[in-house]
């Protein structure tokens, strides 16, 4: 029986980790922007026509409607479990890139992509996560959110090669087919392993301990574990959720402004094989999830936050005299690539788990829908900030890099004032 049990909570955990590696296709947009930005270039009949400073609206508006969707989708998913939200989740995915596939308009790559597709992977993304942790008990929260989350990081490790593949023998329109028909079968038919253990079931509960010194050991991360659920009402009262609010803004919004021209910044150094970077940021992404996970079980999550964003400023500042550099070697960018990654990904496996240990499990999936918005609004504003700097700098990153430096830097100040805190009455 505790076999049994074991087994389906590795299978509702891979089942998670193998739908958001179809949904990561987010943070390959940098490969299709590349083709964009060609197209407009090269003009003619059937090219795009875009003004270069909006290359970055749909991935930004993705972002944004992506975040916001999890409230609806964290809401669904603890109402009507996560078989149902993921199977819709698959349905807006697969229609959104479908719809693009016909079109060059803006708008409807803002609408297909920013909006429909931005929809669905918040609602796969938002069922993926709470059907895992509610398996396992407090002390693996921190490694089983990054094995979940690692599959949305690590997307770009195939997709970005395969894109280029696409691209070069189908063009964009059909490589968008491609894509939708693909994510739309993987995520529907993966949702189903997605379902919530029997009522009245706690992995964490242990036989009654004469001897409390023989128990089950306390981690820094386990230690101000919630003995409550927090309403999303009750989790808005507290002192820690806007906190935390800012300090996922700077983590994500960060690692996102970077991620969306990462294809753009290795161009120099790598020239046609620059989604190589995008793969092996990938890598640093979805290993930055799992093992700052298993790190923040052992020390703590603001321990191992406050590093994570610290590294992460001084990545960003070590960046502006490498990226755009000629004389950079492929070696140094692509180094520099897999330790942005894997700090970016450090908050998606961190945040999770800090909204799990503050406000409980009952409300997960709303809760984290709502403190997930940071992620959203910090992608949506950075990431098309970063765009218009480099639109009006001639293509240099370097204000970009300063940009997020600052505010990392000071997202690591902050997470020293990090603290629990009760709702008010």
């Amino acid at each position: 029986m505790v076999a049994e049990v074991k087994n389906k909570g590795w299978l509702v955990t891979f089942s998670g980790t193998a739908i958001n590696l179809a949904l990561g296709i987010l943070y390959t947009w940098s490969i299709f922007k590349g083709a964009i930005k060609a197209s407009i270039e090269a003009g003619g009949p059937g090219a795009f026509n875009w003004e270069l400073a909006k290359l970055n609206d749909p991935y930004s508006v993705c972002c944004l409607v992506f975040a916001f969707s999890m409230i609806l989708a964290g809401k669904c998913q603890d109402k009507f479990g996560p078989r149902i939200t993921a199977f819709i989740g698959g349905i807006l995915v697969g229609i959104g890139f479908i719809w693009i596939s016909q079109t060059t308009n803006y708008i409807a790559w803002v609408l297909g992509f920013g909006v429909l597709a931005g929809m669905g992977i918040g609602f796969g993304y938002s069922a993926a996560t709470p059907p895992a942790l509610k398996w396992f008990p407090p002390e693996k929260t921190g490694l089983i959110a990054g094995l979940v989350v690692s599959g949305f990081g690590l997307a770009s490790v195939y997709i970005a090669p395969l894109s280029e593949y696409l691209l070069k023998i189908w063009g964009l329109q059909n490589a968008m087919m491609f894509f939708g028909i693909a994510f739309f079968l993987v995520v529907c038919g993966l949702s189903l392993n997605l379902v919530n253990p029997p009522a009245g079931f706690s992995p964490g509960k242990v036989p009654a301990n004469p001897h409390p010194s023989k128990s089950a050991k306390i981690t820094p991360a386990t230690a101000s574990v919630v003995q409550k659920d927090y309403s999303p009402l009750q989790m808005m009262k507290t002192s820690s959720f806007y906190l935390l609010w800012v300090l996922y803004f700077i983590g994500a919004g960060a690692g996102l402004m970077v991620i969306s021209s990462i294809a753009g910044m290795a161009k120099n150094s790598l020239g046609d094989a620059a989604f190589v970077a995008v793969a092996i940021l990938a890598v640093g992404n979805a290993a930055g999830r799992i093992i700052a996970g298993m790190l923040s079980d052992k020390i703590g999550r603001k321990q191992t936050l406050f590093i994570m964003l610290a590294f992460q400023a001084l990545l960003m500042f070590i960046a502006i005299p490498v990226v755009g550099n000629k004389s950079t070697t492929a070696l140094v960018l692509v180094l520099l690539a897999t330790l942005i990654g894997f700090n970016y990904g450090t908050n998606l496996s961190l945040f999770p788990s800090f909204t799990k240990d503050l406000y409980g499990l009952k409300n997960f999936g709303i809760n984290y829908g709502i403190v997930f918005t940071a992620w959203g609004v910090g992608g949506f504003i950075l990431s098309r900030l970063s765009q218009m700097l480099q639109a009006s700098s001639g293509g240099s990153f370097s204000s970009s890099f300063i940009t997020a430096g600052i505010l990392l830097a000071l997202g690591a100040v902050l997470t020293l004032t990090l603290k629990n805190s009760n709702p008010k009455k």
